[in-house]
């Protein structure tokens, strides 16, 4: 059973930063790729960045500039470096990992952004 544990949410001041960290509890080569995603209330779920296994990174629109995600290939982590927040990223961010048909959520971080 794969484990995805995300950390590093919090409250912050808008024009903050935050970097949140998904840990995979196996390689996180043997996914397809991983991402974060983020659900604010009354909102679907919704991609905010992912990285394939080759490295590829792909971003929201609303986040493209603010937000990088980069792995640490040893630690079998990955990272959401969130920098200039806004209020409009309050959200509860979760992990997501795929590998082939399987996919895998954390439990979910949440992060408050005040205006």
């Amino acid at each position: 059973q794969v484990q995805l544990v995300e950390s590093g949410g919090g409250l912050v001041q808008a024009g903050g930063s935050l970097r949140l960290s998904c840990a995979a509890s196996r390689s996180i080569f043997s996914f397809n790729a991983v991402g974060w995603y983020r659900q604010a209330p009354g909102k679907q779920r919704e991609l905010v960045a992912r990285i394939s296994k080759s490295g590829t990174t792909t971003y929201a629109d609303s986040v493209q500039g603010r937000f990088t995600i980069f792995r640490d290939n040893a630690k079998s982590t990955v990272y959401l470096q969130m920098n200039s927040l806004k209020p409009a990223d309050t959200a509860v961010y979760y992990c997501n990992a795929i590998a082939g048909p399987q996919e895998f959520w954390g439990q979910g971080t949440q992060v408050t952004v005040s205006s």
